[in-house]
């Protein structure tokens, strides 16, 4: 009996480690690819998810640096039941959570047309960083008082 509830206590702690690391054990490759150029990616990495009306609609494939530009590339898997996403959509990168864990936000357009695999979403904005948001914060703060 002992024997029994370890085994089911390990692979429950495999099941809740597959759920936070964002693993999957039926990923496919089903879906297209876009791309998004951003200047500053904060913390996405592969497999952060995608949302849409805080609907997971995909997730980041890749993240690569453009060494003409020296922008982030960011490409992302959609699936394949999303297939109506206008080519005016706007790419955000957002912080969920207490942890700061960043997604990728898509908030749609009102274009009658729709992007398709290879194609590149054209308006990014890219990760907030605290830092700097203080910063520009206390500066402006020191400025008034001078």
């Amino acid at each position: 009996m002992v024997g029994l509830f370890m085994v089911i206590g390990v692979l429950a702690l495999f099941f809740l480690a597959m759920r936070v690391s964002n693993l999957n054990l039926n990923a496919t490759a089903e879906g297209y690819r876009l791309t998004a150029r951003f200047s500053n990616v904060g913390s996405i990495k592969v497999r952060s998810p995608v949302t849409m009306a805080g609907v997971r609609v995909g997730r980041v494939e890749a993240v690569r640096f453009d060494k003409a530009s020296y922008e982030a590339i960011v490409t992302l898997r959609i699936d394949a039941g999303v297939d109506t996403i206008p080519d005016d959509t706007f790419a955000n990168i957002f912080t969920s959570g207490l942890l700061g864990e960043q997604y990728l936000a898509l908030a749609p357009g009102g274009s009658p047309e729709y992007l398709r695999d290879g194609d590149t979403i054209a308006n990014t904005q890219s990760a907030l960083v605290l830092e700097q948001m203080i910063g520009q914060f206390l500066f402006k703060k020191a400025e008034a008082g001078s």
